[in-house]
């Protein structure tokens, strides 16, 4: 049983410990050691998917308890992508972070450390109500980093954050508890093998706990109608957070992607492609009104915000496609969608501590210092975002509508996608030329905002930036690996025989 399964939970939770014992010493102490963990974190996330390249899944027994009667970790292709997905964003998001705005409240780097604990034990879990767990962890984590700083607007949107997802907690509890009362276990491989026997008089009851669970997993996730919580959140929180709550709602899109392929999945008898009718147009709808969010929004990080939301559109869009190419187009567009939206964010708090009390908002402002180079950036960013070439916004879209030529909604995906880019397009011009082109001249007496010092700032931005053009730079490496995903996410006899061995 190897043990690297499990390390990269215990690193977060071991370094997240050890910081809270560190909290009198110099700042600059517990940002290196925090910033040492991330690096520690891509090390791990990097051995675990060579170790993996070759098909293998890795189960780590707690305790040495056999499933499905132990807690299992498992570590499938899946889980390493996100693993790494995870650990790059946080890289770039801490170091952002750790430029002053890790001193505006109290323990940052150790909420930041638990965050991330929780992000990967959702991914490596093997079990829906540690899933349950780790979800826990995660928003009590992100409960302190949102609020990071105070402020009214601040409380007031984690408030409602809090709020919502308590709320969510509470059905997810029922939703497992009612699995668990039905099949009598919640470990994922085995509940695959026992939903696919369900007998007739419990499908009923089984059916309404597994869109139950659709329903938790979409409110986390801001799928339509369940998105409301999230622009607030994201917008009125701090930059590097935000940058980091990017991977949050793609939390919510690979439960849906783990356990609507495996547990309810192709294979699921009676209760197979469970959401099948309601993912296409919920992902299609969430894909529109995220794009149009972006074109009513007033400030570049609201913005950005309404990009999070229309980039789970997308995910969900290509997941629903219900075929191998479909999900390899969602596995490529993640990262992509992830690396992009943190980097608005951060440029949009670089741009606003440029323009004084004008900030991010769409409003004429004095000229700005340095604005060829944050145009620069910011038509780089939009460019990556709105998915237009050469960069790997345009091949994750174009994989994804190459996906849809098979589907019998071919026409309705292309014309949602196309059109979702092309409101994007017109909305960060819109935004592009308002920020650096519609200069208004000082008043008489006004002096113009100090010039805050950004080359240290901008190294994160470009940071994932770069991460887009390596995406672009090696997409036949990275398209051959998503296939590979896609292809073992398609057999899940592969992961429930990994997990349960001889018991089948």
């Amino acid at each position: 049983m190897s043990h690297l399964a499990i390390a990269p939970l215990l690193l977060p939770l071991l370094v997240g410990i050890l910081l809270l014992f560190m909290r009198h010493l110099d700042i600059r102490v517990r940002r290196t050691v925090s910033v040492a963990a991330v690096f520690g974190q891509i090390g791990l996330a990097l051995l675990l998917a060579g170790a993996l390249s070759s098909g293998d899944i890795l189960v780590y027994k707690l305790g040495n308890w056999a499933a499905p009667f132990g807690i299992v970790l498992v570590a499938d292709a899946l889980a390493a992508w996100m693993l790494l997905v995870t650990a790059l964003l946080a890289l770039f998001a801490l170091l952002y972070a750790c430029q002053g705005g890790d001193t505006q409240g109290r323990h940052f780097h150790v909420l930041f450390q638990l965050q991330l604990f929780g992000l990967n034990g959702a991914f490596l879990t093997g079990d829906l109500f540690n899933l349950f767990v780790f979800f826990e962890v995660l928003l009590l984590a992100s409960y302190g980093l949102i609020l990071h700083g105070g402020g009214r607007a601040r409380v007031r949107a984690g408030l409602h954050y809090v709020v919502l997802n308590l709320a969510g907690s509470a059905l997810f509890l029922i939703a497992v508890g009612t699995l668990y009362g039905v099949f009598g276990t919640l470990n994922m491989a085995d509940l695959a093998v026992k939903v696919a026997a369900t007998p007739a008089q419990e499908q009923g009851l089984a059916r309404a706990a597994g869109l139950l669970l659709f329903t938790v997993f979409a409110l986390k996730a801001a799928l339509l109608p369940l998105y409301l919580w999230l622009p607030a959140a994201y917008a009125n929180t701090s930059a590097p957070v935000a940058a980091l709550f990017a991977i949050m709602t793609k939390v919510g899109v690979y439960s849906i992607i783990r356990v609507y392929s495996l547990v309810f999945g192709a294979e699921a008898g009676p209760l197979a492609h469970l959401i099948a009718p309601w993912l296409l147009p919920l992902a299609l709808a969430t894909l529109l009104v995220g794009m149009l969010g972006v074109l009513a929004a007033t400030g570049l990080r609201q913005q950005a915000t309404y990009l999070v939301v229309a980039s789970v559109g997308s995910l969900l869009t290509a997941f629903a496609l219900d075929s191998g190419a479909g999900i390899a187009a969602s596995l490529y567009y993640l990262p992509h969608s992830t690396f992009a939206a943190a980097a608005l964010f951060l440029l949009a708090d670089v741009i606003a501590s440029q323009r004084g009390k004008h900030a991010d908002s769409f409003e004429p402002g004095p000229a700005m210092a340095r604005a060829v180079l944050l145009g620069g950036l910011f038509f780089v960013t939009a460019i990556q975002v709105v998915g237009l070439p050469p960069l790997s916004g345009f091949l994750g879209k174009f994989l994804l509508l190459r996906a849809a030529l098979e589907h019998p909604a071919a026409a309705g995906v292309m014309a949602v996608v196309l059109l979702g880019g092309l409101l994007g397009m017109i909305a960060l011009a819109r935004s592009g030329s308002l920020l650096f082109f519609r200069s208004m001249p000082l008043a008489e007496g006004e002096s113009p905002p100090p010039a805050a010092p950004i080359a240290v700032a901008l190294i994160p931005v470009v940071g994932l930036l770069l991460l887009g053009l390596a995406m672009t730079v090696f997409a036949g490496p990275l398209q051959v690996h998503v296939t590979n995903i896609a292809e073992q996410l398609s057999r899940p006899y592969l992961y429930v025989h990994a997990v349960l061995g001889g018991r089948i």
